[in-house]
């Protein structure tokens, strides 16, 4: 039987998700092996996509296959029994057989959080980047006007070598801001490898004056990481929910 389900984690203590061959910390191996010791043998868990390591989810889809482990009902259960604390199953339910969660995904939203004071936030730095200096919102906005669109966003992909298409559509970036803290959301059909970090790393330079907002247009047409903005750390990010037809 195929299932479906919707996880969130707190990805501070991880090394990502993926399963590495020297650690078993990771959001998905985690997942495997409680699922296995339902199963009583293997059971492989798709993603929707690779949250890097210190990045978070509050709503990550998986699908994974189980002839053993009962309803969906007593799926759920067991995950959120034998499961860590900070990683949690928030639904299950059985799936159409050529369902796949990172194959059949068509739209993600991500939110990029920054807390823009030189003063720390205690209870909130482990989902959050700090900026010390001020940020001028306004121009942030405007650049990330630019940046939306079908483009090709090979300025802001960390690897140096990509075989596939760079091509993206992101629908919205939107921006709020609630007093010290700043929080981006990124909608699109997907995003390269630390994309969304590039993205914001340069909407922040933006904020900080380093350059005009119209000249990401520029950044987009060079192809080039190195005339991107900074990548921001891991701990802003947070993969929100994805969509499906």
């Amino acid at each position: 039987m195929n299932y479906r389900a919707v996880v969130q984690y707190e990805g501070t203590r991880y090394r990502g998700w993926q399963v590495q061959g020297n650690t078993q910390n990771t959001i998905q191996g985690k997942l495997e092996a409680v699922l296995e010791r339902m199963e009583g043998v293997p059971v492989e868990v798709h993603g929707s996509g690779r949250t890097d390591a210190g990045v978070h989810a509050a709503g990550q889809v998986i699908s994974f296959r189980c002839e053993q482990g009962g309803s969906a009902e007593e799926i759920l259960a067991y995950m959120n029994q034998y499961l860590p604390g900070d990683i949690g199953v928030l639904s299950v339910e059985e799936a159409e057989p050529r369902f796949h969660a990172r194959l059949c995904a068509v739209r993600k939203i991500y939110a990029y959080r920054i807390w823009n004071s030189g003063l720390p936030d205690v209870f909130g730095r482990r989902f959050s980047a700090q900026v010390a200096e001020k940020l001028d919102v306004d121009a942030m906005r405007r650049a990330a006007e630019y940046l939306c669109g079908k483009q090709d966003y090979r300025a802001f992909c960390s690897l140096k070598r990509y075989k596939k298409s760079t091509v993206r559509t992101v629908e919205q970036i939107r921006m709020e801001q609630d007093g010290n803290r700043i929080e981006i959301v990124y909608t699109g059909d997907g995003f390269l490898y630390h994309m969304v970090r590039i993205l914001t790393g340069t909407l922040v330079e933006v904020g900080l004056g380093m350059y005009s907002a119209e000249s990401v247009t520029e950044i987009l047409k060079s192809k080039d990481r190195e005339k991107a903005g900074r990548l921001m750390p891991p701990e802003g990010l947070m993969l929100m929910r994805v969509e499906y037809r």
